[in-house]
């Protein structure tokens, strides 16, 4: 079925058709829940949610936009929504902002360890490090979704920064320190 067909067995709640729209898109939604959520678990459950309110809501797709980014948009808002009924999201104000750079030359790691230290951020700094660095929302966007100021987006950012930074330089540090002295 193309995706014309597919959609519209969806809205008639046709189950193969729900089946095959799962199985194209579930693997690019499920990486997406992997940078919202702090492990497999819990993305697997942000996948499974986003997927029943994606088939409640088909119907509304109106073919404005790519139907892909309509897709993330909802498995996006899922996991924020998640956060909002589990975790509070404490505005924290920082006096002090300065640029965070990495060095291209530091990041020597797989893609799948930089997740998994996204994913060991705190959740108000990985939401929002996720959201503007990873999807391109911007600090209005992300302080109207999140329910925080812009400010507090722009330190959260920061900190998720200086955090990361410092994981990767501490790894990196070990990393070097375990070649020089012979250890594996």
């Amino acid at each position: 079925m193309n995706l014309d067909q597919l959609i519209k067995g969806c809205i008639k709640q046709n189950r193969k058709a729900q089946e095959e729209l799962y199985n194209t898109y579930k693997k690019t939604l499920f990486v997406l829940c992997l940078k919202y959520c702090s492990n497999e678990a819990e993305a697997e459950d942000n996948l499974h949610n986003s997927f029943i309110e994606i088939f409640g809501r088909i119907k509304d797709f109106n073919n404005k936009g790519s139907f892909e980014g309509w897709l993330k948009r909802i498995t996006i808002n899922k996991a924020i929504d998640s956060y909002k009924k589990h975790f509070q999201l404490v505005p924290i104000k920082d006096d002090f902002m300065q640029e965070i750079h990495i060095d291209e030359n530091e990041i020597d790691f797989s893609l799948d360890y930089i997740l998994q230290l996204i994913q060991e951020l705190p959740n108000q700094y990985r939401l929002v490090f996720c959201l503007y660095e990873l999807d391109d929302y911007g600090h209005q966007e992300i302080a109207a979704m999140l329910s925080i100021s812009e400010s507090t987006s722009k330190s959260n950012l920061h900190r998720a920064k200086v955090i990361l930074k410092e994981k990767i330089k501490a790894k990196n540090t070990f990393h070097n320190y375990t070649i020089r002295h012979g250890k594996q």
